[in-house]
């Protein structure tokens, strides 16, 4: 029997003879890695806030070990069964564990539906070699921790400043955590930044622009400002800017606006005017964001993330529910002068007639705000974390 304390309360599983012998064989297997590559596993579901940057440091584990194999955790309620193959990693996935915050009926029915989770996970991991685990917060990550533990290397990665409860829970044991932000209250947390996605990290816009202005069907020599609200949209920013198409024609702006696939969106069309182009998601945020001289949405640490990476002059709109932590994330941004943030209730098509649009057009402004995000961000946390990771399964 293995007893696990999770946030106070103890949740026991169990293991059999075979499940040690199945990991007598497995760190058999790790002591020569040379048969044949790793195994990373890196789990990290449900928002693209948390898949996204496990998704970077598996591009950057593969860079740095093409033999390397990596597979990513996740649960059938998640983005992840449409990111992760896409991006061509194998996906393996396992019950989901919501965690209440309050005591209700389901907390009670929780050690059950985390014994059950732990077990299919260590099944998991059993059957595809993992070497290591890293975890980078949300539904699937505590089955990952729990199911990892004593078993393999865990590595903890949280964006964010005010921890998830499955990463308060991994780091507890994890042979290291990593955090976005200084400040995050984790044990041991080592400030590495956010993992982004290379095409990000290197990203040219000035010199991908007049292609991505072509493959969105924009003016290719208009201001253009890119709206998004997250991977499902925002219909507050949606409604917002919208209503502000009849400004924005009149000032010669063109928009890109991502509204999010489960919302629809028509807009006024002003012949000879820069077009306002709804689309409901964007596969390519490499070429959104060069298309774009500035960007309004919300403010979620990886979006952040990118947007500070790339130079590009933001409105951060953060999420108005929650623990505030959306403007937590912009803050250093807006600090630095490289945004500005308006509340989500204070969003109209006025304030965006005369805050947005003369900000859109003022070229000299919009250099200054884009030299102020440099430094703001971590270029290099993919590999670093990807170097560490591989350094745990033996080169």
């Amino acid at each position: 029997m293995r007893r696990h304390d999770v946030e106070g309360r103890n949740y026991v599983t169990e293991s059999s003879p075979q499940d040690d012998a199945r990991s007598d064989a497995t760190a058999e297997r790790r002591k020569d890695p040379a048969a044949t590559g790793p195994t990373v596993v890196v789990a990290g579901g449900g928002t693209a806030g948390h898949i996204e940057p496990a998704l970077a440091v598996a591009d950057a584990v593969r860079r740095l070990r093409p033999d390397a194999k990596v597979v990513a955790l996740g649960t059938p309620r998640g983005l992840e069964t449409e990111l992760v193959p896409a991006r061509g990693y194998q996906l393996e996935l396992v019950p989901p564990v919501p965690l209440p915050r309050k005591l209700t009926l389901e907390l009670l029915r929780m050690p059950a539906k985390v014994r059950d989770s732990v077990r299919r996970t260590r099944e998991v991991l059993e059957r595809v070699g993992a070497d290591v685990v890293v975890g980078f917060g949300g539904y699937v990550s505590l089955s990952a921790y729990l199911g990892a533990r004593g078993r393999m290397p865990i590595f903890v990665h949280e964006a964010n400043l005010h921890a998830g409860l499955a990463n308060k829970v991994g780091a507890r044991f994890a042979e290291r955590v990593f955090t976005a932000v200084p400040g995050t209250p984790l044990p041991k947390a080592e400030v590495i930044g956010i993992p982004l996605r290379q095409s990000i990290t290197t990203l040219d816009r000035a010199a991908l622009r007049a292609e991505a202005r072509k493959e969105f069907g924009l003016d290719p020599d208009a201001p253009t400002l890119l709206v998004f609200g997250g991977s499902q949209g925002a219909q507050s920013i949606n409604k917002a800017v919208s209503a502000a198409a009849q400004a924005f024609a009149d000032a010669g702006v063109g928009v890109l606006h991502a509204h999010g696939p489960k919302n629809t969106l028509v807009v006024r069309e002003f012949p000879g005017r820069p077009p306002y182009v709804p689309v409901p998601y964007l596969d390519r945020m490499d070429l959104a964001y060069a298309a774009a001289d500035a960007v309004l949405c919300r403010s979620g640490a990886m979006t952040v993330a990118e947007v500070s990476a790339v130079g590009l002059p933001a409105i951060f709109v953060p999420l108005p529910h929650g623990n505030g932590e959306q403007a937590l994330n912009a803050k250093p941004a807006v600090d630095a002068g490289s945004a500005l943030m308006i509340e989500d209730a204070k969003l109209t098509p006025e304030w965006i007639a005369d805050q947005v649009i003369p900000l859109i057009t003022d070229e000299e402004r919009l250099a200054t705000m884009s030299a102020a995000s440099k430094g703001l961000g971590h270029r290099e946390a993919d590999e670093v974390l990807a170097r560490i990771v591989l350094e745990a399964c033996g080169g």
